[in-house]
């Protein structure tokens, strides 16, 4: 009973320290403005089942793909074996599922010991990848110590818990074979019984391995859970809500602004009465809250993989600019407003913003607006949303723009056409043919 609970302590706390973090998260994200997502469901379902679910994208490198494809069909399957777990440690029964499912236990044991091996293998290829090849995709100017011991420790933890799990299988078995108390049969073990001659044969040691190992895989799961969300793993949750509300229109339509429409009917029409709505609407984003929800979702959904910084032709000819890093700005920057919030109330300001203070100038207008970015990236992450939003609002609440820039608003303002020849000057060239 003792040790029941416990389990049930250390699991309530964890749910309830996991709820608390996602809570936050959630209330982050709705500080953006509002847009709407909720057309074309059919479709969006079908967008989430292709890109979330079958991981479409992710084939573009085949070999990321065959591993992440192992650590995400383990990940999703081996819960099934945390199911019997949690039961087990709240009731303080022993592989509950054994005998109601008979000889289908046994087998779903087996595919879970193959899939622990093929997450073993693929979290020790990610590991050689990251540490000993060193591609360069995983390096940056972003991609600081923290960033970087972030994806090591995820992928050290998972082999331990998958080391955990088959010798407390195997643990398991060779008790099974002495008949030891309640260890009755239960299962093959195809992978962990190929383990069990490195264990000791003692009776009372076999049941002290089996017990660490069942705390330290079930104990680890839960902390690893109340770790996602100050990890980028967090899009193991949130890559389907962003991909089912992915941007449906084709890549490069840029939207009308609400502001700036009313603001030209207003002027094409003397009779037109805009809608009154309160403080007028910022022309782009500043900081992180006049972006929308859906852009700091996105923020919070990124794996930080380099998929979109590796195809950038800006940061592939050398120029500052990086996706990745606009990203993971955004999300640092609206976390640091919602610790804000929390520590000082709503209205606090800190005289900070995302444009100067974590995004540059220089880096924005670095920006093609090639979308080879949101084309990369596995979770449909629009880096570009965020990129001209920013410009928008430094072309349009402060006059700044680089001089080529302000060069042809000029022609287009006087010339009707971004060159600087006079609309009378426009059909020369016909003529000399």
């Amino acid at each position: 009973m003792i040790a029941q609970l416990i389990f049930i302590i250390i699991l309530g706390a964890a749910i309830y320290l996991f709820s608390k973090n996602v809570a936050k998260i959630r209330r982050n994200i709705l500080l953006g403005r509002d847009v709407d997502r909720n057309d074309q469901p059919a479709l969006r379902w079908k967008v989430m089942a292709k890109v979330a679910l079958g991981q479409t994208k992710m084939t573009k490198r085949p070999v990321a793909a065959v591993m992440h494809f192992f650590i995400y069909v383990g990940f999703i399957i081996i819960n099934l074996e945390v199911l019997e777990i949690m039961i087990d440690g709240i009731f303080g029964s022993h592989r509950i599922f054994s005998n109601p499912l008979g000889g289908l236990y046994g087998f779903l044991i087996g595919a879970f010991e193959g899939l622990a091996v093929l997450v073993l293998i693929a979290c020790v290829v990610f590991l050689c990848r990251r540490n000993i090849v060193k591609l360069k995709r995983f390096s940056g100017t972003e991609m600081t110590q923290g960033p970087k011991s972030d994806a090591n420790y995820i992928l050290i933890t998972e082999i331990l818990l998958m080391t955990a799990f088959l010798t407390m299988n195997a643990a398991d078995y060779k008790l099974q074979l002495l008949h030891f108390e309640h260890y009755v049969k239960a299962g093959s073990f195809p992978v962990s019984s190929a383990l069990a001659p490195l264990l000791p044969d003692s009776a009372s040691a076999l049941v002290i391995v089996e017990r660490v190992c069942w705390w330290f895989h079930i104990v680890g799961i839960l902390c690893f859970l109340n770790y996602l969300p100050y990890s980028k793993h967090f899009h193991i949750l949130l890559a389907f809500p962003n991909t089912y509300y992915s941007n449906l229109n084709p890549k490069g339509k840029f939207t009308n602004m609400a502001s700036v429409t009313t603001e030209v009917k207003a002027m094409l029409d003397p009779s037109f009465v805009p809608e009154t709505t309160g403080e007028p609407a910022r022309f782009g984003a500043k900081d992180v809250t006049d972006l929308t929800w859906k852009n700091l979702m996105e923020a919070y959904t990124c794996t930080e993989c380099g998929r979109c910084t590796s195809v950038c032709p800006a940061n592939i000819t050398g120029k500052l600019l990086s996706p990745r890093k606009i990203m993971m700005d955004t999300r640092d920057r609206i976390t640091e407003v919602g610790d804000n919030i929390d520590k000082h109330g709503k209205d606090y300001q800190d005289e900070k913003t995302l444009l100067d203070n974590y995004i540059t100038r220089e880096e924005i207008w670095a920006c093609t607006t090639c979308n080879a970015c949101t084309e990369a990236c596995p979770v449909n992450i629009n880096p570009l949303e965020i990129i001209t939003e920013l410009r928008r609002y430094a072309v349009m609440e402060e006059s700044q723009a680089p001089a080529s820039l302000n060069n042809m608003f000029g022609n287009i303002e006087n010339n009707g056409a971004p060159w600087k020849y006079s609309q009378d000057d426009r059909f020369n060239w016909a003529e000399e043919q």
